[in-house]
């Protein structure tokens, strides 16, 4: 049996911020979105790595952000701002700044991991699943014991293994399948990669809908704009809520009257659909929990 995630709370829409821009920082305490990656990598100038680090660690202290998760992407300790990151954001949470997990980037195999774990013991740890060696190693990455939740990287994945843009993201199922598989085996948030052409809004609902349907619990959004769609898509919809209301109460009655199986809408419902039917009811109720 997996074990629980660390927190219900929603991961629908998981928006990248850019660590070193204060104005992004200051606005996003107002957008509606699920969790927030503040990004000290890719969109960080490497003549702003060390200020960015500063400026976020001073925010994170100081705002609120509400019921959104905080996780901040740290650089590589292969780069020459890896271990600074880390290392500040240990003070940091020691501090009691706000910060809910690191990301680490790049994770190819637990080691990557074990390696940031010693630096920052407590916080738990997410992982950016990247690279073709993160794929195959996806299970053991999975069940690392400080690990949290993993972020699809497919813009990386992609350029590693030399892949095409398509919309049915072919190219990309081999490696999306093994991490959903080893998240979902080891009872972890897993999020999808993002959607480059941020105006493309059909593409988006498309690629948010394909997602989902895989078994995503959410998707990583590089712009503000694509954030309803996301958080549309990633949530259960009124006919899912009102069903799965009308399964418990059914199999409840059934139940009552010794019986093992109900039927709803000319379905059988039994204990699985049930199971099924109370996920939904409680992700529901964690959205409405987190935007109140």
């Amino acid at each position: 049996m997996p074990a629980p995630t660390a927190r219900p709370r929603p991961y629908r829409s998981v928006l990248y911020i850019p660590g070193s821009r204060d104005r992004a920082l200051e606005k996003a305490r107002g957008l509606d979105c699920d969790a927030i990656i503040f990004d000290l990598e890719d969109a960080v100038a490497a003549e702003e790595k060390a200020n960015a680090r500063a400026l976020l660690a001073r925010v994170l202290a100081e705002a609120d952000y509400g019921g959104r998760a905080r996780i901040v992407r740290v650089n590589g300790l292969d780069t020459a701002w890896g271990r600074d990151d880390v290392l500040a954001f240990a003070a940091a949470v020691g501090a009691g700044a706000g910060v809910d997990a690191v990301l680490v980037p790049k994770v190819s195999s637990p080691a990557d991991l074990d390696a940031v774990a010693a630096l920052i013991p407590g916080v738990p740890l997410w992982a950016m699943m990247e690279t073709a060696a993160g794929m195959l190693n996806a299970a053991a990455i999975a069940a690392h014991p400080r690990l949290r939740g993993m972020v699809m990287g497919t813009n990386d994945l992609a350029r590693e293994l030399g892949s095409r843009f398509r919309a049915d993201r072919l190219p990309m199922q081999a490696g999306l399948g093994l991490c959903l598989l080893a998240a979902k085996a080891h009872g972890r948030i897993i999020v999808d990669g993002v959607y480059n052409a941020f105006r493309d809004e059909e593409g988006l609902r498309l690629e948010c809908e394909q997602g989902r349907d895989m078994g995503f619990d959410g998707k990583t959004l590089i712009h503000p704009a694509q954030l309803a769609i996301a958080n549309a898509a990633f949530a259960p919809s009124v006919a899912e809520i009102d069903l799965s209301r009308r399964q418990i109460a059914a199999f409840d009655e059934a139940q009552a009257a010794g019986q093992g199986v109900a039927v709803v809408d000319g379905r059988i419902v039994e204990n699985l659909h049930v199971a099924t039917a109370r996920a939904i009811l409680a992700r529901a109720e964690a959205i409405a929990e987190r935007t109140k």
